[in-house]
């Protein structure tokens, strides 16, 4: 009887050892319809294709994250323009307040439906675009120094105001996939401008928080 129920309990460790593994890794977070946390929150330890279908559709306007790697996209089913948080607190969401549709986890490192890829490992942190998958954004913009915060991918040429995206006087760091690109401090392309060729820029200086509007020149 003893060994019987020796080789049960090992089989029952066994059994038992992936499920504690992936709650030890499972990601959470929590959204919140106003910024700096306030407001009715939505916490979160899966993914959410959909968050019409927990009434909280357009409604996040900060987020903390508890653990894990997450993907938060404007449209239903990740889909449209989409930003990644890491583990920390998010007061606001430059760029994406309100307009939260779909929420994923993407563990240690994961790609985007642009070609993006994000690895938490990297001793750079942020964004790390290595070439993986067969599209990227001609240029990204994020909120914060060494590719942190929000980020905003571009394709058009031009924007004209980057209030239209919530992310005016935002931009904290840079990434250039393709063409040189002007990137200044006012409306439609006035102020102080500088130009920056294909590469990355973990600090933009004295035009930290300042670039109101960016177009590719080449």
């Amino acid at each position: 009887m003893k060994p019987f129920l020796h080789r049960l309990t090992r089989a029952a460790l066994l059994l038992a050892a992936p499920l504690l593994a992936f709650a030890a890794h499972a990601g959470e977070l929590t959204l919140f319809t106003h910024s700096n946390f306030e407001g009715p929150p939505l916490t979160l330890r899966g993914s959410a294709p959909d968050l019409d279908q927990l009434d909280f559709n357009d409604r996040a306007s900060s987020v903390i994250v508890r653990s894990g790697t997450w993907q938060l996209c404007e449209h239903s089913e990740y889909r449209g323009r989409c930003m990644t948080v890491e583990r920390g607190e998010y007061p606001s969401l430059p760029g994406f307040n309100d307009v939260i549709s779909s929420v994923r986890e993407v563990g240690g490192g994961g790609r985007d439906d642009r070609g993006g890829r994000w690895d938490r490992d990297d001793n750079r942190g942020g964004y790390d675009d290595r070439g993986y998958g067969q599209r990227r954004e001609a240029i990204i913009l994020f909120s914060k120094s060494r590719f942190h915060g929000a980020r905003l991918e571009l394709h058009n040429n031009e924007v004209r105001t980057l209030d239209r995206y919530d992310f005016n006087d935002q931009a904290g760091s840079v990434i250039v996939n393709e063409g040189r690109w002007e990137l200044c401090e006012h409306a439609d392309f006035g102020g102080r401008c500088i130009v920056l060729e294909p590469g990355r820029y973990e600090f933009l200086d004295d035009m930290n928080n300042r670039i109101s509007s960016l177009r590719r020149i080449r």
